[in-house]
C-alpha cells in the first residue's frame, strides 16, 4: 500500500460526486501511485466526458479535455509528441466502451505506450441512468426497466479481457473499489500499469468496478454490496495480461 498520505497533485477541492461514488477513491489512488513512482510532476491526463471527465478539478495534472470517447486518441498524440511524459486517460464505461470502443481497441492493438484508467459502473451515470455497453444481463436501468435482455441488446462488454488479446497490450487488470482488501489490490495494479509504461512496455489498462448509487437507486452501502454480489460474478477480478509474468 502507498506511503503517501495526501498526493502532491491533490487540489483539496471537495468532490461533487454523489454519496458513495468511488471516483474520489480512484482519483486519489492514481495521484498517490504517481507520487510514489516519482512521475507526478511529468504526467499528462487525457480526460473524458461524463462524471469521469471532471477529475481535473481534483487532481492537478496538465490535462486535455477530449471529445466523447476520444481520450485514447488524444493520449496517443500526447505520448507520441512527448514520449518523455507519463500519459494516462481516465474514462467511464459509456465513454470508453460505447462511442470510444474503436479508439480503445486500436490503441491497444497498436501498443500505444499509455495507461488507461477505466471506471466501470455498468450504467450511464451523468445523463440519467441509461443502459451502457457494460450493463449486465437483467440489470434494470432507465432504458431497460425490465432488465437488460441479451436477445434484444446483447451482452455486457468485458473490456479488460478484450484488450488483453492484443499483442500491443502489456498489462490488463480488473479490480474493485468496494472494500479495503480490493482497494489495496487495485493500487498494486495501478502501480504495475504505470511502471510498465515507464519501461516503455506497451499499452496498459486497469478496469475499476465502481459504484453508481444514484443510477442504481441504491444507498452507498447497498451499492458496495451490489459490486460484490452482482458485478464481480459478471466481471471477474484478476489480471488478464502481464508481459512480465
Amino acid at each position: 500500500m502507498s506511503q503517501t498520505i495526501t498526493p502532491t497533485k491533490w487540489t483539496g477541492v471537495p468532490t461533487h460526486y454523489c454519496p458513495g461514488c468511488h471516483h474520489g477513491i480512484a482519483h486519489q489512488m492514481v495521484a498517490r501511485v504517481l507520487d510514489d513512482l516519482g512521475l507526478a510532476k511529468d504526467t499528462l491526463l487525457a480526460s473524458s466526458i461524463g462524471c469521469s471527465g471532471l477529475g481535473y478539478y481534483y487532481i492537478d495534472f496538465d490535462s486535455v479535455e477530449s471529445p466523447h470517447g476520444r481520450a485514447p486518441a488524444v493520449a496517443t498524440g500526447l505520448k507520441r509528441a512527448r514520449p518523455d511524459k507519463t500519459v494516462f486517460t481516465y474514462q467511464g464505461d459509456g465513454d470508453l466502451a460505447s462511442i470510444g470502443m474503436g479508439e480503445i481497441m486500436h490503441a491497444a492493438m497498436r501498443g500505444e505506450k499509455i495507461t488507461v484508467i477505466f471506471v466501470n459502473n455498468a450504467i450511464y451515470g451523468m445523463t440519467g441512468g441509461q443502459m451502457a455497453p457494460t450493463t449486465m444481463s437483467g440489470q434494470v436501468t432507465s432504458t431497460t426497466p425490465l432488465g437488460r435482455n441479451p436477445e434484444l441488446t446483447g451482452y455486457p462488454a468485458k473490456i479488460a479481457e478484450m484488450v488483453a488479446a492484443f499483442d500491443g497490450c502489456a498489462f490488463s487488470s480488473r479490480v474493485a473499489l468496494n472494500n479495503i482488501k480490493h482497494i489495496k489490490k487495485a493500487e498494486k495494479a495501478v502501480k504495475k500499469a504505470f511502471e510498465l509504461q515507464k519501461e516503455n512496455k506497451g499499452f496498459t489498462l486497469v478496469e475499476f468496478l465502481s459504484t453508481c448509487p444514484s443510477g442504481w437507486k441504491l444507498s452507498p452501502l447497498q451499492a458496495n454490496d451490489y459490486i460484490e454480489t452482482n458485478m464481480i460474478p459478471n466481471f471477474p477480478l484478476g489480471t488478464f495480461k502481464d508481459t512480465e509474468v
